[in-house]
């Protein structure tokens, strides 16, 4: 090898020393869970990224179960929830050696949608209950005596699969406690699968987070009771708690949040961090001005 040769080798070779050491200094953020969340995570990990770029948010989706696993087996540094972790998934954690700390992050209110070609405006809390619980009564839209334009009248009930958060929460909230969902729903992975096949369906029912609201879809205002006032869901009726299916929404850590992870979270819970949840649809956890 020339003189020429070995100097230039060795200059690649520190070249890519360099470049691994830079790499290797560099810290990642584990971020798992939610999927009424992941696109804001997203958003939130790029704008991060650019104002401190010696911090990298790995973000995934999969569901608040999902996430909530990957917190009890250590594996994430932060899960997205947009359901309360259960009792024994915390002791499970704490068996573990995990200490799960609940940091709320915002507000959603969990749409109801259906078909741009559904003749109604508004449903109430018991027909969701007659259309997505066990035994409901409900399997076809003139059982509500509703008739729909291109619909054969068999209601699609379209929902989310189990490890969701959503999922979770519908059932808790519309079914209530001890309420079963009925058999022979579509189970979708994700919020935007139920948006796509609903705008598709003329038959189809489905929910999600309002951040997926098209409009290609409508969107249902929401009674307590048939026949009483109905309230839409909103920023504004999320966060102040007027809209019957509103929710918190979640960042799970071990702990309370420490060094680059505590960085991330107060840079979340900022005005600037805030605002960007507020331009993907959802609540802010306080009354702020964004540009």
């Amino acid at each position: 090898m020339t003189s020429k040769s070995m100097l230039l080798s060795i200059s690649l070779a520190v070249a890519a020393a360099l470049a691994s050491g830079a790499v290797s200094a560099r810290t990642e953020i584990q971020n798992k869970g939610s999927d009424t969340l992941v696109n804001v995570a997203q958003s939130w990990a790029e704008q991060y990224g650019k104002i401190n770029p010696e911090v990298a948010v790995a973000v995934s989706g999969g569901g608040s179960g999902t996430g909530i696993a990957a917190l009890i087996n250590g594996t994430v540094d932060i899960a997205n929830a947009s359901r309360k972790m259960k009792d024994k998934e915390i002791k499970e954690a704490e068996a573990k050696g995990h200490h799960p700390v609940e940091n709320v992050v915002g507000y959603d209110a969990l749409a109801i949608f259906v078909n741009k070609s559904f003749p109604l405006n508004s449903i109430s809390i018991p027909e969701l209950a007659k259309i997505y619980g066990r035994d409901g009564g409900a399997t076809k839209w003139s059982d509500l005596g509703i008739t729909i334009p291109g619909c054969k009248d068999e209601i699609v009930v379209v929902s989310r699969q189990n490890n969701s958060g959503t999922y979770a929460y519908f059932q808790e909230a519309v079914l209530g406690e001890k309420g079963k969902f009925r058999q022979g729903t579509l189970d979708m992975h994700g919020s935007k699968d139920v948006a796509d096949l609903v705008e598709k369906t003329p038959c189809a029912i489905g929910y999600s987070g309002l951040a997926y609201a098209t409009e290609h879809l409508k969107t249902l205002c929401i009674s307590p009771e048939k026949g009483k006032a109905c309230v839409k869901p909103t920023e504004d009726t999320a966060f102040d708690g007027t809209y019957p299916i509103a929710r918190p929404l979640m960042m799970y850590t071990d702990g309370k949040p420490k060094a680059d992870v505590k960085k991330y979270m107060d840079w979340i819970m900022s005005d600037v961090g805030q605002c960007i949840l507020a331009k993907e649809g959802y609540a802010p956890v306080r009354k702020i001005s964004c540009k």
